[in-house]
């Protein structure tokens, strides 16, 4: 046999590697890149690279949700505070503002869009779409808690997140659901045990470490970097409006304990004082929201919400709590225009204010003022009849969204050490018998107040 030149040998598998090589790389160019989009062209004015891969994924994305007739709009924090600085720009021109990919090009592992539930439906067709377009999604569900009360906890499940990947780029999509109290709420992001904690980075998610309230946006049509979006009319709104959506469920499994032990007050007056009680709420958080006072559930209304979820009968009061930067000289006028007159006025605004208001019958309304000091916050009580002053120390706290009679309002983040500070470890056990200047487990005396003052600081009505 003729012996084989070695040099040949290996000159005809290099030509053949080679040739292997360079059907690999083809078939990866024209094939592979549209299919799953790993190669994509450049958008106008973009940096090569990633930088046009984030554009393409997003464009992809809107044309995938458009061919299922999904309206989404974008809340994704990073572009929206870009888009913010130029909003007059955008709004004005039909085109965007520059021929440059400057927002969705932003260097970023997601890009998050929001979806109302109500509108939409069909995602099994949706999800058939997007494989072929060559996305990877995820679907996070968790149980609905609008179903819950205290009759029942249903357990039902439904859709939170969805999240969509494309080459190195992800579209988180965030579900919001309208609830009772005439806002929008979006859940937490929690993954099941068998899912793929490597899909994408998680915590690096702007929307889904906790639930969030937000009230219902007004929408804006523009193009960003030739896309056409939606956005909140108002993008500095929104943002400041996320960074204070944490929402706080009601406690119902434990409301349900509670009342096995002390079983609820369903007599008639107590039904009646509950109704008066929720009316006097929705008028006092209306006119404090339309005069931008933040306010939260303070004393026996709060830990009626926590406790029980519901208002406490025996209080036959509501309490709500300000802090004094907040405090507005339209409160009281506001209040009287509303049909709630001053009943007392306690304390001036730099020391101990808190005000009363007269609601139907004899259900009032107390507002306490908070002031806050180098590690903990307080406010004041005063004595009609000595003068003599008071303050109730409390921890440093938060403020989160929650929903009680049907009204989206604010509580105490750190609920329990609120309630704790106020009416002790003992806080679970029912007590009818109250005394404010002694009652509770965070009051201090304070002083007298002065006599020449008391026509100023105890006005009674």
């Amino acid at each position: 046999m003729q012996k084989i030149n070695k040099n040949v040998v290996l000159a005809l598998l290099s030509l053949t590697s080679l040739v292997f090589l360079l059907f690999q790389l083809y078939y990866y160019k024209f094939y592979l890149s549209q299919k799953n989009g790993a190669v994509f062209s450049k958008v106008r004015g973009s940096q090569s690279g990633q930088d046009s891969t984030r554009w393409h994924v997003v464009r992809k994305f809107l044309g995938l949700i458009s061919s299922h007739n999904i309206p989404v709009y974008l809340i994704d924090p990073l572009i929206l505070g870009l888009v913010d600085k130029d909003i007059e720009q955008i709004r004005s021109s039909p085109d965007g503002p520059s021929p440059e990919c400057k927002y969705f090009c932003a260097p970023r592992d997601f890009t998050t869009f929001a979806l109302l539930d109500k509108t939409w439906k069909h995602e099994v067709g949706l999800f058939r779409t997007a494989e072929k377009m060559g996305f990877q999604w995820l679907k996070i569900i968790n149980k609905d808690p609008r179903l819950d009360g205290m009759d029942d906890l249903s357990g039902i499940e439904i859709p939170l997140h969805y999240i969509f990947k494309l080459a190195s780029h992800a579209i988180h999509l965030v579900v919001f659901y309208e609830r009772s109290g005439n806002y929008l709420w979006h859940g937490p992001l929690r993954l099941k045990q068998h899912m793929d904690r490597k899909f994408v980075p998680f915590r690096k998610l702007h929307f889904g470490r906790y639930p969030g309230a937000y009230e219902k946006p007004e929408l804006l049509l523009v193009s960003i970097d030739d896309l056409k979006v939606q956005i909140p009319k108002n993008p500095s709104s929104f943002l400041e409006e996320m960074s204070h959506s944490r929402f706080l469920e009601c406690r119902y499994r434990e409301a349900r304990a509670f009342f096995q032990l002390y079983p609820d007050d369903a007599s008639l007056d107590a039904v009646e004082f509950r109704k008066k009680a929720k009316s006097l709420l929705h008028l006092a958080a209306l006119t404090l929201n339309n005069l931008g006072v933040k306010f939260w559930l303070s004393s026996g209304t709060c830990l009626g919400w926590y406790r029980q979820c519901n208002v406490i009968p025996h209080s036959k009061d509501v309490d709500l709590g300000v802090f004094i930067r907040d405090y507005k000289a339209d409160i009281i006028p506001a209040f009287q225009k509303a049909g709630l007159p001053l009943k007392h006025k306690f304390g001036k605004v730099e020391d101990s204010l808190e005000l009363s208001f007269q609601g139907e019958d004899d259900v009032k309304l107390d507002i306490f003022f908070f002031y806050e000091e180098v590690d903990h916050i307080w406010n004041g009580g005063t004595q009609a009849k000595s003068g003599k002053k008071f303050k109730y120390l409390f921890p440093k706290f938060t403020l989160c969204w929650t929903e009680f009679v049907e009204l989206k309002v604010h509580v105490p983040c750190e609920t329990l050490q609120y309630v704790e500070a106020n009416y002790g470890p003992d806080w679970k056990v029912p007590v009818k018998t109250w005394d404010w200047k002694s009652s509770p487990s965070n009051v201090q005396y304070n002083g007298v107040w002065p006599v020449d003052e008391w026509d100023d600081v105890i006005q009674i009505y």
